[in-house]
């Protein structure tokens, strides 16, 4: 008698669809994706993960040379960028939530953006992170239809966008002398 083989139909389906158990989330992707847990703090999961980004970049900064200071900016939310699509991916799937408020990878390569080529002052520190939290609440166009987008590039790039707004603001900002 032959053995009869069981064929998975849900290839390619969504656990939640599929009706099959959720991946597991490795750890790595937990601890990058809720920035080592700043994520899991309460109220406003976001708002904790972007005011310590800005304190780690403020505390990073000052002890860069001033040259190296914008550079390091750039490669370090391209970096964080990269690296947390695929851990907001892994930790989507294994939570079941399309965008779950814990993971804020996307508030930290959001606020480096703002940020980029900023002076070095409480007031332009306070200006980047109100105007990357404004645009990413408010979500202006492009900004929310980037929410569409599959997995962890919907949760980070919406938010990269975001810091591309802030930076454009907070760059005339300075530009017309409006923060000195």
């Amino acid at each position: 008698m032959a053995a009869v083989q069981k064929i998975d139909h849900s290839a390619g389906v969504p656990p939640a669809v599929a009706g099959a158990s959720r991946p597991r989330t490795p750890g790595w992707a937990s601890i990058v994706a809720t920035f080592f847990g700043i994520g899991r703090m309460h109220p406003g999961p976001g708002t904790w993960g972007s005011a310590a980004t800005v304190v780690l970049w403020a505390t990073l900064a000052h002890a860069l040379a001033p040259s190296l200071r914008t550079p390091a900016a750039v490669t370090l939310a391209l970096l964080v960028t990269l690296v947390g699509i695929p851990a907001a991916t892994r930790v989507a799937r294994g939570s079941g939530v399309k965008d779950p408020q814990f993971v804020v990878i996307d508030e930290v390569s959001g606020q480096l953006i703002a940020l980029i080529a900023v002076p070095l002052s409480w007031k332009t520190f306070l200006a980047g992170f109100i105007l990357f939290r404004g645009f990413d609440i408010v979500k202006p166009p492009p900004v929310r239809q980037l929410e569409a987008l599959p997995e962890g590039a919907g949760i980070v790039l919406d938010d990269v966008a975001a810091g591309l707004y802030a930076l454009t603001v907070m760059h005339l900002l300075l530009y017309f002398g409006l923060l000195r």
